[in-house]
């Protein structure tokens, strides 16, 4: 699926783009996704995920999801650069197809201007639109502050907590908490 240009105004005054990446995207998007990731433990893959994906294979990840018939995928581009990117995924199976999974990812010097609640609110409007979709499901790492009031601000409530889903490299574990809203 591909996402319609939208201009948004952040918080800080500056104009900021949503819309589906481009091919020629790829490696922008992919630099971002690698930042994203080593900036915070609250994301469910680490910088080191992303050593091996190509920028070949990134694009070619850009090209299947804007011929998807079930994932929107959306970057927010600022000054030229990605500052992170979402998508919603919806379910396709005879028992599944109410359903729909969302993600989000930011680079830090991008929180609390507005692009995160810009970018949830293109995919929970998405999931409203689309026909049969009834329930929104994502995770979140336990502990993520910032995520939780996010999500709880667009209706979104807890659901279950499944202990020590991820360990760190230190040893630590981290509980992986399941977020519904109904639509």
């Amino acid at each position: 699926m591909i996402f319609n240009e939208r201009n948004i105004i952040l918080k800080n005054g500056k104009q900021a783009i949503l819309k589906t990446p481009c091919i020629e995207d790829a490696e922008m998007l992919l630099n971002s996704i690698k930042t994203s990731t080593g900036e915070t433990e609250f994301l469910s893959r680490t910088i080191e995920d992303w050593e091996s994906v190509t920028v070949e294979s990134e694009e070619n990840f850009i090209h299947n999801i804007r011929e998807s018939q079930n994932t929107l995928f959306i970057a927010c581009y600022v000054d030229g650069a990605i500052a992170g990117n979402c998508d919603i995924t919806f379910k396709s199976g005879s028992k599944t197809s109410h359903r729909a999974t969302v993600g989000i990812a930011l680079q830090k010097k991008y929180w609390n201007i507005g692009i995160g609640s810009a970018m949830f609110k293109e995919l929970m409007k998405a999931a409203e639109e689309h026909n049969g979709t009834e329930i929104v499901d994502l995770e979140m790492i336990e502990g993520n502050n910032r995520a939780k009031a996010l999500y709880e601000k667009f209706g979104f409530k807890i659901i279950s907590v499944k202990p020590k889903y991820f360990k760190l490299k230190n040893g630590a574990y981290q509980n992986l908490v399941y977020i519904q809203k109904y639509l």
